[in-house]
């Protein structure tokens, strides 16, 4: 954990069960749904977690502390996570752990390319996984000595969150008026989708991605998507 953090008082030991004791991890993400998945992983790892919903949020967080680690979604609403993760490459002294996300395993090189230390494929829900894609970036002196608990136990995200995240696209689809709303809307829909195993709802925002990567009209498959996210809405979930 970096002493600069104004919300860490102390720094704990990890340990075998939680070997991510002592860290704070600002999670950059858009989805309410893949940041719940995140907020349980870092609570059964012991970590801190902060979130920041957009380039410009993430960089508010960067510029009052420094987090242990930084994940970064790729696809976010102002911007490519891409650019950020660049930029903590860039700065000095450059950031120690960046973790790029995203659900689109043809991202990887390219994230690495622009300075990323590690890349995990949504969707996120290993706590083993989890555990290993961060300890690996981290110096040997800041990982738990001795043996670990591996924990392959699968987190499941309140389904309310996804809820939100559907609402979330109505309203991006009500002002979809630009070519950037809409590939923002694929985007966004095949991660979530996928990791809500909504295949779907994925299936037509792979359909829509398709059409805005050829160029051509994608307004059949932007008012099948339409058509899909109000049905969503209109499902009671049991509280």
């Amino acid at each position: 954990m970096d002493p600069t953090d104004p919300f860490a008082a102390t720094i704990p030991t990890p340990t075998a069960a939680r070997p991510l004791l002592g860290l704070t991890i600002l999670v950059v993400e858009d989805s309410r749904y893949a940041c719940e998945a995140m907020r349980l992983l870092c609570l059964r790892s012991g970590a801190r977690i902060r979130r920041a919903d957009c380039l410009r949020s993430a960089r508010r967080h960067l510029r009052v502390y420094r987090p242990s680690v930084v994940m970064i979604d790729l696809g976010l609403p102002d911007g490519s996570g891409l650019d950020l993760i660049s930029e903590l490459s860039a700065c000095q002294p450059p950031a120690e752990a960046v973790l790029a996300m995203s659900a689109d395993d043809d991202m990887q090189l390219a994230a690495e390319a622009a300075g990323a230390h590690g890349f995990m494929a949504k969707p996120i829900s290993s706590i083993a996984e989890f555990q290993e894609s961060v300890l690996a970036l981290l110096p040997m002196d800041r990982r738990p000595p001795g043996p670990r608990i591996m924990n392959d136990e699968q987190i499941e995200p309140d389904q309310i969150a996804y809820q939100d995240d559907i609402a979330h696209i109505a309203d991006v689809l009500e002002e979809a008026e630009d070519a950037h709303a809409l590939d923002y809307i694929a985007q966004f829909l095949s991660g979530v989708a996928r990791s809500a195993q909504d295949f779907r709802l994925e299936q037509a925002a792979h359909a829509l991605a398709k059409k805005r990567a050829l160029g051509h009209s994608a307004r059949s498959e932007t008012a099948v998507i339409a058509g899909m996210i109000q049905s969503r809405l209109s499902q009671k979930i049991a509280i």
